[in-house]
């Protein structure tokens, strides 16, 4: 099933399957052409539906309020395989407010020569967001590109930081 639901980046499709979020995407175009490509990738159509998609809903608002650091959602890991796989299990054990260089992660996921292919994992994850590959910067300390769209990787990152630095907060 599948739902769109707000954010300050723009309209996320949420993807949902029986064992967990499948997808999450942030558009840049209209919810049904992004539903069709992950048909094909998934070999079922989504159907919409609010209800499974939720929690995730739910975990996303509170992220963007700054009072949820871990998504808990569980993840349906599907659509991912091979080093992409090994690559996104690496990411996801980047700290909330912290970031890593793509030549990290790709020791981390045992494969040192890869940072091309820690790039290419990023931008192909299946889950913006609650997957944190916004949190993979390049070596020299600059963004990268974040699926073309660099601003929103500054605004994910300006919110971690702001929230983790802010007083009071553990």
């Amino acid at each position: 099933t599948y739902s769109v639901h707000p954010t300050p980046i723009g309209e996320a499709l949420l993807v949902t399957t029986e064992e967990g979020l499948v997808a999450l995407s942030v558009l840049d175009g209209p919810a049904y052409a992004e539903v069709s490509r992950l048909s094909l990738l998934l070999h079922t159509v989504p159907v919409p539906d609010d209800g499974p998609a939720a929690d995730a809903a739910t975990e996303l608002d509170e992220y963007f309020a700054g009072t949820r650091r871990a998504f808990s959602v569980p993840l349906d890991w599907r659509l991912t395989a091979g080093f992409t796989r090994q690559a996104l299990e690496a990411i996801a054990g980047i700290p909330y407010g912290e970031t890593a260089s793509y030549a990290e992660i790709a020791i981390a996921a045992g494969s040192p020569r890869a940072h091309r292919a820690v790039g290419t994992a990023c931008a192909r994850t299946p889950w913006s967001i609650v997957l944190p590959a916004h949190r993979v910067i390049r070596s020299d300390g600059s963004l990268g590109e974040y699926g073309g769209r660099p601003e929103h990787k500054r605004f994910l990152l300006d919110l971690e930081e702001r929230v983790a630095g802010a007083p009071g907060r553990a």
